[in-house]
């Protein structure tokens, strides 16, 4: 029988991996950045460039800390969860490693944030599938925040951005899945069951399902479900305030559902980072609503940089910071 495993030294099959997804997510980047051009190119690149001059240094100083407003909240999310969970782990922690894991928001599936289990192993002992819930829940929360509030938006933005509706659905019944042990434990025995392979990858996957059951808890579901809803708001009226400094009069709610349908809709891609759906997703949205490309390609590249690439550049600084911490931890343990 052919064994199904490469005859490739682990080593090398590993250096192989971090390769394709350095050029793929340098493809990515090509592809949205001379999309951005492009676009920025038809209506002339002085009107494009215009725009992002004209914002003042307070008013980008405003859109970080709005961004900034969100990661702590749901960084309180994950603090929470975690104690929940039973992760013995205090609030510096575990804003260390909720910051730190930022810094792999573009890996392909953003799997890259299971780094944030690889420091809790090793500064508590925790075998990493036993954490693995933390990740799967703190990914249901974002999914059941944003849907719950896109929902809202198109409810109160009077009928507006109407393809926003099935998307919320979609992340609404993601979230509900990942929050239901013996639904995710079938959902996995059935891949399984499809695939025929890495039986031990599929029956550790299943336990860590199991573990879920910790987390139905009425009181912690409702305040971390709080925490994502206040959150995920904060950046929606970042880009409501960025496009009115623009000269784009978007009503609050509507410009929110913009923004969280673009974020999910590039998330459901599986693009690290959402990179090229969500740009593309948030262009064709306002202009939809009558907003030119003059101000719809300067915007979309401006509240990229200030929330998903400024989350790259805090895990950037973080990730040393949580790496040297873990390293210690492990040391002394």
């Amino acid at each position: 029988m052919m064994s199904l495993t490469s005859d490739k030294p682990a080593p090398r099959r590993a250096a192989s991996r971090r390769w394709r997804d350095r050029l793929l997510l340098a493809a990515l980047l090509v592809l949205v950045g001379a999309g951005l051009a492009g676009l920025a190119g038809a209506t002339g690149w002085a009107e494009s460039w215009a725009q992002i001059r004209g914002l003042s240094n307070a008013q980008v100083a405003g859109l970080l800390g709005l961004s900034a407003l969100n990661y702590l909240l749901r960084a309180g999310r994950w603090h929470l969860l975690a104690r929940r969970l039973g992760v013995p782990v205090g609030p510096g922690q575990s804003l260390r490693h909720y910051l730190g894991g930022f810094a792999m928001s573009v890996t392909p599936g953003r799997v890259g944030e299971f780094v944030r289990m690889r420091w809790i192993a090793r500064e508590t002992g925790w075998a990493a599938e036993r954490a693995a819930p933390l990740a799967l829940m703190d990914r249901a929360g974002d999914l059941a925040a944003m849907a719950g509030l896109m929902g809202l938006s198109v409810a109160l933005a009077a009928g507006g951005v109407r393809g926003a509706v099935p998307v919320a659905a979609l992340g609404f019944a993601l979230a509900v899945m990942a929050t239901r042990p013996r639904l995710l434990a079938g959902a996995i025995t059935l891949a399984h069951r499809a695939l025929g392979r890495a039986p031990r990858l599929f029956a550790r996957a299943r336990g860590a399902a199991r573990l879920l059951t910790r987390f139905s808890h009425g009181p912690t579901l409702t305040v971390a479900l709080l925490l994502g809803l206040a959150g995920w708001f904060a950046e929606g009226v970042a880009f409501h305030l960025l496009l009115g400094w623009m000269g784009a009069e978007i009503p609050l709610w509507r410009a929110v559902a913009i923004f969280l349908f673009a974020t999910l809709a590039g998330g459901l891609t599986g693009a690290p980072g959402g990179l090229g759906g969500a740009e593309a997703a948030m262009v064709a949205l306002l202009s939809l609503e009558g907003v030119g490309l003059e101000i719809s390609v300067p915007a979309t590249a401006v509240i990229r940089l200030t929330t998903l690439w400024f989350a790259i550049a805090i895990g950037l600084v973080a990730f040393p910071l949580a790496e040297r911490a873990a390293g210690k931890a492990q040391v002394s343990r």
